[in-house]
């Protein structure tokens, strides 16, 4: 099952700063490539030597460097020291169970996000954290794993479509962010079938198994509100962030995806309620369908209540034949039949009934 807080046991005793990875190993290799561009030409590299990486802080051209394979833990601690970054910043990349946030750095700014993966086989969601740290010429991104979520970005770069690089690092970065809230989206457009679905199984024929299903979706909102949710202060913390990294024309870009922010949101919070209402239907119709079999059972006892008298009534072993209250079926020809008819006659009269009554 989707696990909604990480273990961080591992940390306990340990001193604030010390780089330790916290999560699943989601790849096997540690690596990175590094996309260097500027208005005329664009080169993607994969470099080898981590102590090379603080010569790019000073250089003229825009710098996005992609590092995956968070487990290797002693290589990302060298990477990130050698470009002169915050030990605290380097714990926060290390520990995939962070809060989306925003931190301020003298020399630049720190982010942390939730990317949010929907499998189509199992129809599950799975969460992988990605960190930014953006300088004034560079933009370093930190993965889980290595996937393809912003390689649509890379190739708007490399075809030079749009504004990619006509502007600086802080339009790569609000180009990031805008494929994350994306692909909130697109999950949330795959939860909207699931939702259908479970609504017109819930209608037609409900089963335990619909009820688990249930619960693993509610499950699966909190986890996309509490990425989302964190996510809104991170980009209004970017949209007032009064510091040179993000420029002035960047800010109404920002105040665009803001507003997506928003109505991912209120579109979640629209699926809880609906969640929520799903397990009172979920109940209601169980307790129909308890109902129901107890009208069928209840109709049947009243039915063969009055029998069981007229049989117990005549099945009682006493000779009445010198009683004055005698009992004279008992010595008729007839008298076994008539029992049978009146039992027959006494069913039918309370089944005509009960169809007048409607209550079956």
């Amino acid at each position: 099952m989707l696990k909604l807080v990480k273990t961080t046991s591992r940390k306990a005793g340990l001193p604030p700063g010390s780089p330790v990875f916290i999560g699943e190993k989601v790849t096997e290799t540690f690596g990175l490539d590094m996309v260097d561009y500027d208005t005329e030409n664009i080169s993607l590299t994969t470099p080898v030597r981590l102590e090379e990486f603080h010569l790019l802080k000073k250089k003229p051209s825009n710098t996005w460097i992609r590092i995956h394979g968070l487990h290797d833990a002693q290589a990302v601690d060298r990477f990130c020291l050698g470009f002169g970054l915050h030990p605290l910043t380097i714990e926060d990349i290390l520990h995939t169970g962070q809060r989306p946030k925003i931190d301020h750095y003298d020399d630049y700014l720190f982010l942390v996000i939730n990317l949010i993966n929907y499998n189509d086989a199992t129809r599950e969601m799975s969460m992988e954290q990605i960190s930014f740290v953006l300088g004034p010429s560079y933009l370093l991104t930190f993965h889980e794993k290595d996937d393809d979520i912003f390689d649509d970005v890379l190739a708007r770069l490399q075809t030079n479509k749009g504004r990619s690089r006509k502007m600086g690092v802080d339009y790569l970065l609000y180009s990031l962010l805008d494929r994350v809230v994306d692909n909130f989206f697109s999950v949330l457009e795959k939860i909207g079938e699931e939702v259908e679905d479970l609504e017109e199984e819930l209608i037609a024929e409900p089963t335990p198994e619909t009820l688990q299903s249930i619960h693993t979706l509610k499950r699966e909102m909190i986890l996309l509100r509490k990425s989302v949710w964190p996510l809104r202060e991170v980009i209004n913390g970017l949209q007032r962030d009064e510091t040179a990294f993000m420029g002035e024309a960047i800010r109404v870009y920002l105040k665009d995806l803001y507003d997506h922010t928003i109505q991912v949101l209120d579109t979640v919070e629209t699926f809880r309620d609906i969640i929520s209402g799903m397990i009172d239907i979920y109940l209601s119709s169980v307790s129909n369908r308890m109902n129901e079999v107890m009208k069928v059972l209840t109709i049947f006892a009243v039915i063969f209540i009055p029998l069981t008298f007229i049989a117990g009534l005549y099945g009682m072993n006493f000779n009445t034949s010198k009683s004055p209250l005698n009992m004279p079926e008992l010595n008729w020809y007839f008298g076994y039949p008539f029992a049978l008819s009146l039992m027959a006659g006494t069913a039918i009269v309370m089944l005509i009934y009960f169809k007048k009554k409607k209550w079956f």
